[in-house]
């Protein structure tokens, strides 16, 4: 079996997926009675439609309890791993990503499962990395987490160091580490695309040394662009300097609709006194004890962002102005950009077919 070329690794061409339609809410912790369905068959008809209009990827948000509130915001949750073998098998075209939390996974399994989802779908599986930040998940699976950022990714190092011997190397092999101890391990068969995207999102000085030796795609949320610019040249030689090539990318709300006038309305009818604010409370209260993925002296100034799109860059307006913010985060120097709507399957078809041609117009996008 020879593998298609991955559209996540498509030269001059700003890539686009969805983030988080496993998960009951999506991106946004609202109330409101329309708010995302994660089912399986709204999932199927989203992948679907995406894999149809040439979106590039699908990722997912691992998750094992929810966030409390009154709509418990991801308390429902299509585990990652499944929920991409079958998207894969269903689709043609489109990468679709698990995630997966290194101290609940033995790296010899996921080697196994991402080879075997590789097969499935001729070469468009991929691989998130979470070192781990979530304090709450850990206890609820008997789990302890690592106060230090150290611990947490040289035994993520170490992991993905036993995956990727076990996707090139023929035979078998002992491995003596620090964390784990292996004998006469090996998996076959191997990934069809020899090496899967890997993903991971940092934002400690450990957590983004780990991403620009081992992923090919480092995940930051966009807050402050001017400061997102620097920040991207900066990751941009910590990848030099260790000779890789790493994408930048972030995550984006979108509220497209023919006025902008319609667009503010309805970000006005999902927020507001219609945000689960208990469950946001406790989403930034979790970030700021555990994770450094956002920069915590802005956290607390986008408390609105986070209950509209759990921390994404707003991209609210006519297909026009939705456009121009995504041409702005490309010319930050983003190579691409997730997308969540309060309803995927219910919005994307307007953003597909009004948003979409303008990208490939302006060059921003390859065409088919």
């Amino acid at each position: 079996m020879t593998a298609k070329p991955n559209r996540m690794f498509r030269k001059n061409h700003f890539k686009l997926g969805t983030f988080a339609s496993n998960c009951s809410g999506g991106m946004s912790v609202t109330k409101i009675p329309t708010r995302w369905d994660a089912s399986w068959e709204n999932n199927l008809k989203l992948g679907r439609l995406l894999d149809d209009a040439g979106v590039d990827f699908m990722l997912p948000i691992a998750r094992w309890i929810g966030y409390g509130g009154e709509t418990n915001f991801h308390g429902s949750v299509l585990e990652t791993m499944t929920w991409a073998a079958g998207l894969l098998a269903l689709t043609e075209r489109i990468t679709v990503i698990a995630t997966t939390h290194t101290s609940a996974n033995h790296p010899v399994v996921v080697a196994k499962q991402i080879a075997t989802m590789d097969q499935i779908s001729n070469g468009r599986a991929g691989l998130n990395i979470v070192a781990g930040w979530n304090k709450p998940e850990y206890e609820a699976l008997g789990l302890s987490l690592p106060d230090d950022h150290e611990t947490r990714y040289g035994y993520a190092q170490e992991w993905f160091e036993i995956i990727r011997k076990l996707w090139s190397d023929s035979g078998t092999f002992d491995w003596e580490g620090q964390y784990f101890h292996l004998k006469g391990v090996h998996s076959d068969p191997k990934p069809v695309s020899k090496m899967p995207p890997i993903l991971n999102a940092a934002g400690s000085g450990q957590g983004r040394d780990f991403a620009t030796r081992n992923a090919n795609f480092l995940f930051t949320p966009a807050i402050d662009l001017a400061r997102s610019k620097e920040e991207i040249v900066e990751l941009n030689e910590l990848a030099d300097s260790k000779k890789r090539d790493v994408d930048v990318l972030t995550f984006s709300h979108v509220v497209c609709r023919p006025s902008e006038a319609e667009a503010k309305a309805f970000v006005e009818t999902f927020t507001g006194i219609n945000s689960d604010w208990a469950a946001v409370e406790n989403l930034v209260a979790l970030q700021f004890a555990h994770a450094q993925s956002f920069p915590h002296d802005l956290l607390a100034l986008i408390k609105d962002r986070m209950a509209m799109g759990h921390g994404g860059y707003p991209l609210i307006g006519t297909p026009e102005q939705v456009a121009d913010g995504i041409c702005l985060l490309a010319d930050t120097g983003f190579g691409g950009t997730t997308l969540s709507f309060v309803d995927y399957v219910e919005e994307f078809p307007y953003f597909r077919d009004n948003v979409l041609p303008i990208l490939e117009a302006r060059g921003l996008r390859l065409g088919d």
